[in-house]
């Protein structure tokens, strides 16, 4: 009876916590080199306590307008976004960049809907494919912080160039690997590199998409960047390139261990379990992306090493 009881003064505590207010993110631009800002997000996985809110988008104030990178995982987040970015400065958007589908990448894209948002041509495809079943799932991961939130896709495609907006020069750098289509985004300017998907710094990298030899070629195109600011897709902003080189060396370790035990005959319920290297204990939610990377990966490759028996 007293836990019964316990259980319910916890219950209602929470509900009437909820109620007090509306959901709010609480975006703070945080200023990282001369006119570019970012919104730092956690290094958690989408839970209804952080509202998804674990990607670092970002925006650069230039003389020619503002300059959008990702929008979030919501349309409260793209709204709260725009207000954050008008305490800023009270330049219009001139463009949004949209760096791969996932849905925290560009749920937000509803509040920004008035301005061209762009993206590969193998983005937009995506989203146009997936982005429905993403939204209805991130609904069902973080609950009401998506009220109101409907895909929509980015309009305008994008390929490798560089493009000039007041003085900033921007390389848009086409890659692939951690999804088919992931564009990075470098400021030769201010040196700013958002790496789009293919970085993480000090959080374990997700699969779901994933093509690891792929994703290992694209952090070598990085690699010889003058980069003087990193901004991940998640996790620690850097001021160094060293988010790339962790990013690799966790790539490489699982990618080798999963063939490794391929070859040795085990099966997938005893891979979940391998031990994890102690160097790696610093990156965020380990285990748990480490299980799920071994549940997007084996299979496929289950399905390539064992022979066809027709």
């Amino acid at each position: 009876m007293r836990a019964l009881l316990a259980f319910v003064v916890v219950l209602f505590g929470t509900i009437s916590t909820q109620a007090a207010g509306p959901l709010t993110y609480n975006l703070k631009p945080v200023p990282i080199a001369p006119d570019t800002y970012v919104f730092e997000g956690t290094r958690e996985h989408f839970h209804r306590s952080n509202g998804g809110n674990i990607l670092n988008p970002g925006f650069i104030v230039t003389d020619d307008g503002v300059i959008v990178i990702q929008t979030g995982p919501s349309r409260r987040f793209g709204e709260e976004m725009r207000a954050a970015i008008k305490t800023v400065t009270d330049k219009p958007i001139r463009k949004v960049f949209i760096s791969n589908l996932h849905p925290d990448y560009w749920l937000g894209n509803q509040a920004f809907a008035d301005v061209p948002i762009a993206a590969l041509p193998g983005t937009i495809e995506g989203i146009k494919a997936e982005g429905k079943g993403m939204t209805e799932n991130m609904y069902r991961m973080v609950g009401d912080w998506m009220r109101g939130t409907e895909p929509v896709a980015p309009t305008e495609p994008v390929y490798g160039s560089t493009v000039v907006y007041g003085s900033h020069r921007l390389r848009l750098i086409p890659l692939e690997g951690h999804t088919a289509a992931d564009l990075a985004i470098f400021d030769e300017t201010t040196g700013v590199l958002f790496a789009g998907g293919v970085v993480f710094s000090d959080r374990t990298p997700t699969t779901p998409h994933a093509d690891v030899p792929k994703w290992l070629k694209a952090l070598d195109e990085l690699e010889p960047l003058g980069v003087t600011v990193l901004v991940p897709n998640h996790g620690r902003i850097r001021t160094d390139k060293a988010a790339i080189a962790q990013t690799r060396d966790w790539l490489g370790w699982l990618h080798r261990t999963l063939h490794d035990r391929m070859e040795a005959g085990a099966d997938m319920a005893e891979v979940l379990n391998l031990p994890i290297p102690e160097r790696f204990d610093s990156l965020g939610v380990l285990r748990e992306e480490y299980q799920r990377s071994v549940a997007h990966l084996w299979p496929a490759m289950e399905q390539a090493a064992l022979p066809r028996v027709n």
